[in-house]
This record gives C-alpha cells, sequence and structure tokens, in this order.
C-alpha cells in the first residue's frame, strides 16, 4: 500500500481583543502557573501543529513581554476592534502555504484540550467514529460539547478563502450556518470551556481550575 504524507495543520490562537468589559488584558490574567495565554499555547505546543500564528492587537507589547511565545510566528492586528474575524484575516495571511487544516484556539479560552483538537483533525482527515453529525464533506469540523458547539473550530484548506472574507465577531458562526452542508460535529465530553469576557467568568474559570486541581 502506497504511503501518504502527514496532513500539515497550523494553529491560529485569536489573542487581539481588547479587553473592554473586563478593563485589563484578559490575556495576562493569572492562571495556573502562568497566564490565561500561557495555557493556551501549552495546549497549541501539545497539538503537533507545523506551524502556531498568535494574533495580537490590545495589550501586543505587554503580551510580548509576559507570555513565552517561542515557536509562534506572531501577527499584529490593528484592525482589532473590528472584531475576531479581522485577526483570522491576518492570521490567515502569514500562513504556509502548503497548510491542509487551521484550527482556531480562543486565546481567553484555556480549558480547550489538545486530545479535542487531535479528534478534530481526524474527522477532517478520515471520519472517526466519534463524529455525531454532519452529511457533507468533512471541510469543518467542530466541538459538540455536552451543552452545545464550541471551540476549538477546524476547517480544512478549501475553506480558507471564505474564512479570510469574513468580517465581525460572529463571522465564524455565519459560516459554519451557510456551510451547514459541510460540517461534522465530533463528540467531546464537558461543557462547552468558558472564554473570559468580564470578572464573573474569570472567577468561574477559577472555581473550576480549584474543583479539577
Amino acid at each position: 500500500m502506497p504511503s501518504f504524507p502527514e496532513p500539515r495543520t497550523a494553529g491560529i490562537i485569536l489573542a487581539a481583543g481588547g479587553s473592554r468589559r473586563l478593563g485589563r488584558p484578559k490575556q495576562l490574567l493569572p492562571y495556573g502557573e502562568g497566564v490565561l495565554l500561557d495555557a493556551v499555547l501549552a495546549t497549541a505546543r501539545n497539538c503537533g501543529f507545523a506551524q502556531t500564528v498568535l494574533a495580537l492587537g490590545g495589550s501586543a507589547e505587554e503580551v510580548r513581554q509576559t507570555v513565552d511565545t517561542r515557536d509562534c510566528d506572531i501577527v499584529l492586528n490593528p484592525d482589532y476592534g473590528d472584531g475576531c474575524s479581522s485577526s483570522i484575516a491576518a492570521a490567515l495571511a502569514v500562513l504556509q502555504p502548503e497548510t491542509d487544516a487551521v484550527v482556531l484556539l480562543l486565546g481567553d479560552q484555556p480549558g480547550a484540550r489538545s486530545e479535542n483538537v487531535r479528534a478534530l483533525l481526524g474527522a477532517l482527515f478520515s471520519g472517526p467514529s466519534n463524529v455525531v453529525g454532519g452529511a457533507g464533506g468533512g471541510g469543518i469540523a467542530v466541538c459538540r460539547y455536552e451543552d452545545g458547539i464550541g471551540h476549538p473550530l477546524a476547517f480544512a484548506r478549501r475553506l480558507l478563502p471564505e474564512l479570510a472574507a469574513l468580517h465581525g465577531d460572529k463571522g465564524v458562526w455565519r459560516l459554519l450556518e451557510q456551510r451547514e452542508a459541510d460540517v461534522v460535529e465530533v463528540a467531546t465530553t464537558g461543557s462547552i470551556p468558558l472564554d473570559i469576557d468580564t470578572e464573573e467568568d474569570y472567577r468561574r474559570l477559577l472555581v473550576r481550575l480549584q474543583g479539577a486541581a
């Protein structure tokens, strides 16, 4: 049987937000032995990506001085106030041309797990048994948690032009609706990981962290 090369995958970490509701850089909130973004980058490093792109915007210089960003290709998004779609477009612009799929990770969602990323990529490339929904060609894979669909999200190369053309904070979700026939849902244990927008979100996250210790 002929052997085929492993797909080349990239992780895009969306960490450019201005933290308007929180009032301080959420990327730098203390979490575990470091800060919030440290935890997300640690997850990305465990995923085996060929390339990891970190999109920064608000508090970018402070983040670069505080967070270990080794092995990341950093892209600065001056238009981060226009929503996360602008950060996706900026990250895709520096993507290696041979990339077969990208995974979107939120920079303020440290509860995302590398095993879930691997399951998403498996759904794109080999169709594992834990796919629970979707009738199309598998161009998009999403986590189906016990309480709904959430990040991380994976996109095959053929969807990248549409991903790059999105606008606003909800552009990705609109794309999922428009491309419903291409979406496969991967059964994922637990609830959707918390993403941090307010002090209350942060308190809830710390309670979960303590409960898991």
